[in-house]
């Protein structure tokens, strides 16, 4: 196996950089605390593994016999780069749609000041965000979607797609990622929507009780009310919540599925 990855090196490292683009974007691996060390050799496994079963047929004409690169080489290279980009950037959208959701309600439950770094987004997320974010990663592992997204996505991918796809299928690719931007407001929206809407009755109810009777201070005894009972819709929500994550990344994957069959068919034609 080494002795056909030094053989055909430049075919190998169209597969590795793919490989090390999706890594970078994906949500759990992008984390800076992982070394990149670390990155590449988990891309360059990948990358070993999966070399076997791709076919390049299409790129051998610009590949030189003797291994030296032409500019051809190098759009190839940055292609591949592209597509594992693309990727990768989907599944972090589909994260995105939970964060997001946490955001809309936060700051109706009091915690709009409370923002903290987060490890997954690499960017200040409100602490509800947050929490629905390390949710959807903990629900994305235990269900296997990593394993599937490694193992039969990716694999899928260099059967579907080339770096000719971004080319001849540029407007999928445009539209495909507008629906997904478009898909991760529409998700957020539904998850917040019932902890938004019961604490905008909540605020409502104790601004009448405000007027009717001053002498009551709800200015002080709001903020608490507001959050256990966010908390505790939440606990009641959660089931559902957890079944519309896993449906999420249910409709996310085949959306993907959809997209490379279509650059597929858009390639042969």
């Amino acid at each position: 196996m080494l002795d056909q990855i030094v053989a055909r090196a430049p075919v190998y490292l169209l597969v590795a950089v793919r490989c090390f683009a999706l890594v970078m974007t994906l949500p759990f691996f992008s984390i800076r605390t992982v070394s990149r060390k670390a990155k590449l050799a988990f891309a360059g496994y990948m990358a070993y593994l999966i070399f076997p079963h791709v076919d390049f047929s299409a790129y051998l004409p610009y590949i030189h016999p003797d291994g030296s690169f032409s500019l051809e080489y190098i759009l190839l290279v940055i292609g591949e780069a592209m597509l594992g980009l693309i990727t990768g950037l989907y599944v972090t959208m589909i994260f995105a749609a939970f964060s997001t959701a946490g955001q809309f309600f936060a700051f109706n439950m009091g915690f709009s000041a409370s923002e903290v770094y987060d490890a997954l987004s690499q960017v200040e997320n409100p602490l509800m965000g947050q929490f629905f974010n390390l949710i959807a990663m903990l629900i994305f592992l235990q269900n296997d979607w990593a394993v599937r997204l490694f193992s039969q996505a990716l694999v899928s991918s260099f059967d579907a797609l080339n770096a000719f796809s971004i080319v001849s299928g540029g407007d999928h690719l445009v539209s495909f990622m507008l629906k997904g931007l478009s898909k991760l407001f529409a998700d957020a929206f539904i998850i917040s929507l019932p902890l938004i809407g019961v604490l905008v009755l909540i605020s409502v109810s104790m601004g009448i009780l405000s007027k009717a009777a001053p002498q009551m201070n709800l200015i002080s005894e709001g903020f608490p009310i507001m959050i256990l009972t966010a908390f505790f819709l939440i606990l009641l929500l959660m089931p559902s919540l957890c079944g519309f994550f896993v449906s999420s990344f249910q409709s996310g994957f085949a959306n993907l599925e959809k997209l490379m069959v279509s650059l597929m068919n858009s390639g042969g034609a």
